[in-house]
């Protein structure tokens, strides 16, 4: 019998996440950082796209016009539906990637995202994927590509082979692929249980295998289920990509732009002497015990002079994405939680507090009295949009152009919200790209566009849908049994979300 999958998990639908690497907007601070100059993005493609979150958010909220395929055809048609919905004109296929490849109708592109398939699947997809690479990214192009990478996943990978096996071997037939999953999980626990060897010389894995326990059950069969499994070093991934004639560009995490925070001075030195770019990335891996990479490639890296880099990082507009008291001066790392610089960043986030979009230039202008210099700044803001807190902005014409289509898909999105929790982003003109939105801001954005205004008048609505699908809110792990003790909660989450999420929600033209 034919196998359409190809040993992918395709009984279970993907997770509907959203990934801002994706967002070819964010490409530009990360390039810019590097000292690399920035291509403008009028096509882009994305190969796997799961439910087709991303794809749809960055076709609605840009001029970008977007292509993608995803094999499943559950999700591809899911993905079809948000495309009509928004009318941004994305053209998402459930091709598999040879079908996707040998389409005729199809540009070249600017910009091509793969995150995460790379790891899940066959040789000969690779094989394919390199070859469309190479046919059809732009001169000039940008590849995104993140992928599980070693050794950060050494230790791990003989345990996902053995939950893998007991999933296949031991699995009742039949009882879907959770039932095997969870069975995997307990036969994890009761193994480290009897204190192997294996547990003793890798004494953190036992606490990994908790962890994932708490985890959605859809994505632990895509991340760990699927017959291929392949995490890569970074120098193997290198040596497939090299017949597609890109070059590595910089890393798309923000926060690995930063060696401070994740390299003691000792191993900064010891990178420094190293004069091969490529080694040089292989050899930081070990270092920070690298787990998952996501990476720019270019098809042609062109440099800056500082000259060019400084003017082009002036004119980067950024805009606050969180409340200013809710922004943490604390940032995670490679070597643990570092603590920010109140005398620099208080400056910067004071001037962004009113959620106005601002360039780099006009933050450096506003700040410098206060005896914060262009390379705090600068870097400030690389760390700040690496934590999610700010994020780059759009022109205003596009902004204006997108806003209709944005406005479609966000109506579509929160109307679901009436019955799932599953989706938790919506569409921002401003950024380009999706933000993220609980279940009950949804709901309360949704009774605003209804009229509705006063904190009490939004919560009742939404009680009123949970209600009437017999839900309660959980608080504590334990769900509230009164209407009353539920309609308090919520109408304090109401007072919460018109002080300090509504504001942003305007300034990023979402409500």
């Amino acid at each position: 019998m034919f196998d359409w999958t190809a040993g992918y998990v395709a009984d279970i639908g993907y997770t509907f996440g959203y990934y801002p690497e994706l967002n070819p907007l964010r490409v530009k601070l990360a390039f810019l950082d590097a000292g690399l100059a920035v291509p403008e993005f009028g096509t882009a493609c994305e190969l796997g796209f799961g439910q087709g979150m991303s794809a749809n958010l960055h076709a609605a909220a840009s001029v970008t016009q977007w292509y993608g395929t995803d094999f499943n055809p559950s999700q591809a048609g899911f993905a079809q539906e948000l495309a009509a919905a928004s009318g941004s004109g994305a053209r998402l296929y459930d091709d598999s990637f040879a079908e996707f490849a040998r389409r005729a109708d199809l540009p070249d592109f600017d910009y091509i995202g793969i995150h995460g398939t790379w790891s899940w699947i066959s040789d000969e997809n690779r094989g394919v994927i390199v070859e469309f690479i190479r046919k059809k990214l732009k001169v000039g192009g940008v590849l995104y590509f993140s992928y599980n990478t070693f050794p950060g996943w050494a230790s791990f990978a003989p345990i996902r082979h053995l939950m893998t096996e007991h999933a296949e071997i031991i699995g009742a037939e039949g009882t879907g692929i959770v039932s095997r999953i969870n069975g995997a999980l307990d036969f994890s626990e009761k193994l480290f249980a009897t204190n192997p060897a294996y547990s003793r010389a890798n004494p953190r894995l036992a606490d990994r295998i908790t962890k994932i326990k708490n985890q959605n059950r859809h994505y632990l069969a895509h991340e760990y289920f699927n017959r291929d499994w392949h995490p890569m070093h970074f120098a193997t991934v290198a040596d497939w990509l090299e017949p597609a004639k890109v070059n590595y560009a910089c890393s798309a995490n923000y926060l690995d732009h930063v060696d401070a925070f994740n390299l003691t001075p000792d191993q900064q030195t010891f990178l420094k002497e190293i004069p091969d770019t490529m080694f040089r990335e292989s050899t930081r891996d070990f270092m920070v015990n690298q787990q998952f990479r996501k990476d720019y490639w270019v098809r042609g890296a062109r440099k800056l002079n500082p000259l060019e880099q400084v003017e082009a990082v002036r004119q980067q507009k950024v805009v606050l994405t969180t409340h200013r008291s809710d922004v943490p001066l604390k940032v995670t790392g490679s070597l643990g939680e570092v603590t920010m610089q109140e005398a620099v960043y208080g400056p910067i986030l004071d001037t962004l507090a009113d959620y106005k979009p601002r360039t780099i230039a006009q933050i450096e202008q506003a700040v410098k009295n206060k005896g914060v210099v262009f390379g705090q700044l600068t870097q400030a803001i690389v760390i700040l949009t690496g934590g999610g807190l700010l994020a780059a902005v759009q022109d205003d014409a596009a902004i204006k152009m997108v806003r209709s289509s944005c406005d479609k898909l966000n109506a579509h999105l929160i109307s679901k919200s009436r019955g799932s929790k599953d989706i938790s982003y919506l569409a921002s003109p401003v950024t380009g790209g999706g933000i993220a939105v609980g279940r009950f801001p949804q709901l309360f954005l949704l009774a605003m566009s209804e009229g509705k205004k006063l904190p009490a008048d939004l919560a009742a609505f939404a009680w009123q849908v949970l209600s009437l699908q017999s839900e309660r809110i959980l608080k504590d792990s334990k769900p509230m049994e009164t209407a009353e003790e539920n309609l308090a909660e919520l109408t304090t989450q109401a007072k919460d979300f018109v002080a300090k999420q509504l504001p942003i929600f305007k300034a990023l033209q979402i409500a």
